[in-house]
């Protein structure tokens, strides 16, 4: 009996087992489940929330919220700042002191040139070379003395990192003609794709027609190679009465000085005497006019300078008209065109930082016009020295206070 039932179980676990399988030679494969259009779920997705960091103040603009949150400081008079690709950060202070940032912490680090600080001199720019990760070189810009007076001179010297100290310090340019007082030193640095690099010169204050004079460094745009040395390839090299490094002029005290990581475009904020506040592209060989040219009238008398000659750019053939006047004025300082990053409604547009307005504004370009201007962040971190943009996307903001703060800008919900 027991064999009678066992083979009965077998016999029908053989019928029922084929009827609940699928036979794909038989029927073919199942039909897919149906699923939604892939453009439609594109739509449908929604990006991670980002998270508001601790302590962020909200600030408001006409397109975009800000999340603004202190990093590190005091710092006295900072003047740059330049990341470190593990995160860390440079912070230059004009009394000439130099900052490692990390973590929130200060440590100073040893092993300047000699400096001259006072009024607008001091150490200035800092910037990584591209390949630093290769070469560990950091470059800094910074008021030399003349060891033979009280005149100072804009030079750029290189060195490497190590620990707190900078090491295998090296000056690699000097401009050829030290002078008295203490302004218009420029002084930005901004790296061409080619490995060279531009360097702004003030015209030092005290003498406006320097910068139409091509044998003087002062008030130019000078490009150099990444050991102080004169590229083969600019733009006055075959011309004896022009310096070697010099690739433009005409330039009254650049402090703010970017390149466009997308189109190469390299802008330059130029500061002009009172009303003449400017932008423009840097162009190989181009003279910007100061002062013969310029929008601003003389500080004490309010009517046009005595080395003035027109307030129309197009009243002189070889003088190149500026981008776009700031209007009202604006004195600036610092400048970053935006790339990549959470400000999806600010791509391309142009930051410049404004010391006496004590706001950045927002500059909307076209080909050859500025198409909108906002003034964002008026009155609310004080007067603005440097607007970068890490490799993170975030915007870091430096002031220029006895106390200031680095301040970081995330773009908010």
């Amino acid at each position: 009996m027991s064999t009678f039932r066992t083979a009965l179980i077998l016999l029908a676990s053989s019928l029922i087992l084929p009827a609940c399988q699928s036979s794909p030679s038989a029927e073919g494969p199942e039909e897919p489940v149906q699923q939604e259009d892939a453009a439609d779920q594109d739509d449908d997705v929604q990006p991670e929330p980002r998270e508001r960091p601790e302590g962020a103040e909200d600030h408001s603009t006409e397109e975009q919220e800000l999340w603004v949150t202190e990093v590190a400081g005091p710092f006295t008079n900072p003047w740059s700042v330049a990341f470190l690709p593990d995160g860390r950060m440079l912070v230059t202070e004009r009394p000439g002191q130099l900052q490692l940032v990390e973590n929130g912490e200060l440590t100073q680090i040893e092993g300047l040139p000699e400096l001259q600080s006072g009024n607008q001199g001091g150490l200035l720019d800092v910037s990584l070379h591209p390949d630093f990760e290769d070469n560990g070189w950091i470059y800094f810009t910074y008021s030399k003395p003349d060891p033979d007076s009280n005149q100072t001179a804009t030079a750029v010297s290189r060195a490497g990192l190590d620990d707190s100290s900078l090491i295998d310090l090296e000056e690699i340019f000097v401009q050829d003609r030290y002078s008295g007082a203490g302004r218009h030193y420029g002084s930005r640095i901004v790296w061409l794709d080619d490995g060279t690099f531009l360097m702004s010169i003030g015209d030092r204050g005290s003498e406006p027609p320097r910068a139409q004079d091509t044998a003087d460094h002062a008030g130019s745009v000078l490009r150099l190679n990444d050991d102080g040395s004169v590229p083969s390839d600019n733009p006055f090299v075959d011309d004896d009465e022009v310096l070697d490094e010099i690739y433009t002029y005409g330039n009254r005290n650049i402090q703010g000085m970017a390149i466009d990581p997308e189109t190469g475009i390299v802008w330059a904020s130029d500061h002009g005497p009172r009303g003449g506040d400017i932008l423009y592209q840097v162009e190989a060989g181009q003279n910007y006019g100061w002062p013969i040219f310029t929008y601003g009238m003389d500080y004490g008398t309010g009517e046009p300078m005595d080395e003035t000659i027109t307030q129309d750019p197009d009243e002189l053939p070889e003088v190149t008209a500026p981008f776009h006047r700031f209007d009202p004025s604006h004195p600036p300082s610092g400048l970053v065109i935006v790339r990549g990053g959470h400000f999806d409604s600010w791509q391309g547009d142009i930051l410049a930082g404004g010391l006496r307005t004590q706001e950045i504004r927002r500059l909307v370009p076209t080909d050859d016009d500025i198409e909108h201007e906002e003034a964002i962040l008026s009155g609310t971190l004080g007067r603005i020295r440097d607007v970068r943009q890490s490799p993170d996307g975030h915007l870091y903001i430096l002031p220029d206070q006895s106390d200031a703060m680095l301040y970081r800008v995330e773009a908010g919900e």
